[in-house]
């Protein structure tokens, strides 16, 4: 199981948090209802916050 950092997991907790509260958004505007790509948004947002976390793949 890959590892990923604190601050990693907090970005996925809040937009998890989003999604329940129907707040969170996809790229295109819509609204997200799917966990996977909830945890997918979130991962995301932390990469390109500099969070460590393991390479995307390809």
């Amino acid at each position: 199981m890959a590892k990923y950092s604190k601050k990693a997991s907090e970005k996925v907790e809040e937009t998890m948090h989003e999604m329940k509260e129907g707040t969170l958004k996809s790229g295109s505007g819509e609204k997200v209802t799917s966990k996977k790509q909830a945890v997918a948004i979130g991962l995301s947002e932390a990469r390109k916050q500099g969070a460590k976390m393991p390479k995307k793949k390809s």
